[in-house]
């Protein structure tokens, strides 16, 4: 059985069409923290049935004896078509290679349940720890975009990821400025849902120029910002402006260590609050940034 990733949080999803054998057989040794298989937008509908059967094959093969790396295999989500072709595919494709499944326009926790209901059945009958497949719905109509706060609450989810494409199209948001104050607000707000539920940031949102390097790294940037921990890419060569923007300096990573070692010799020894190298006051607050560098540490 492969092993799942230990370690830190996914910087990088990186998209990969279910029906191109040859991506799907070099996208484990493309770099990126994690994949996203797309079963949906990115498979036409003659050869839906194909891609399914060729990720279905590929999970199975991953599922053999996995090869000695010194790095952890990426993250494997699945997104699944919406509606009952979705729950059809879920079902199909759960096993111990898929970490978990992106759910195209999800509108809401009661499709989540049903989602929820097939995989308990999958761990059930493959023999794996209950709950160990996530749920990552994505967002990408206002009704769902509104009913975020249920919807991050729902079983099994472990974060959000806003579909922007289809949600600015829905409402007439002008997407050349990717760091509009439109977009920014409705990022926040899925951010705020998030944090509330206590999962993880949302994924940042594609961006489907992928020869504008620049216009990508700026809104990487501005992501990163509103306190975004991640970016979905459709090609490879966005994953180093990723990696470089959400991995945090070595001198980041040596501070926090320190810091949160001392706060946890201070709160041992009865004291919640110390203060740091510069005379500030450091709290738990400061504290839970310092744990969030070092879950996304290299």
């Amino acid at each position: 059985m492969p092993q799942r990733r230990i370690g830190p949080v996914p910087r990088s999803y990186l998209y990969v069409p279910g029906d191109r054998s040859e991506m799907l057989a070099k996208a484990l040794g493309r770099g990126a923290d994690a994949l996203i298989v797309d079963l949906e937008d990115a498979v036409a509908p003659s050869v839906k049935d194909l891609a399914r059967t060729r990720v279905h094959d590929w999970l199975a093969e991953l599922a053999g004896p996995a090869e000695a790396t010194a790095d952890p295999r990426p993250e494997i989500w699945i997104r699944v078509n919406p509606g009952p072709a979705g729950l059809a595919e879920s079902r199909l494709l759960a096993g111990p290679s898929v970490t978990g499944f992106c759910l195209a326009k999800c509108e809401g926790a009661d499709e989540i349940a049903a989602h929820d209901e097939v995989l308990t059945a999958a761990e059930r009958r493959q023999g794996l720890e209950p709950g160990v497949l996530a749920l990552a719905p994505l967002l990408e109509t206002a009704s769902a975009v509104l009913d975020a706060r249920s919807i991050a609450l729902a079983p099994r989810v472990r974060h959000l990821q806003l579909g922007e494409a289809d949600l600015c199209a829905e409402l007439g948001i002008d997407r050349s400025d990717p760091a509009g104050p439109a977009l920014s607000s409705i990022r926040t707000g899925i951010l705020l849902a998030s944090a509330a539920a206590g999962l993880l940031p949302p994924v940042g949102p594609v961006a489907t120029d992928f020869t504008d390097l620049a216009g990508f790294a700026r809104g990487t940037e501005a992501l990163r910002g509103l306190g975004y921990r991640s970016r979905a890419c459709i090609h490879p060569r966005q994953l180093a402006l990723v990696h470089a923007v959400f991995t945090p300096s070595a001198q980041e990573v040596t501070a926090a260590a320190e810091l949160l070692d001392r706060f946890t010799r201070a709160a041992e020894s009865g004291s919640g609050v110390i203060t740091g190298p510069d005379g500030r006051m450091i709290d738990e607050a400061v504290i839970r940034a310092a744990r969030r560098i070092l879950a996304t540490r290299r």
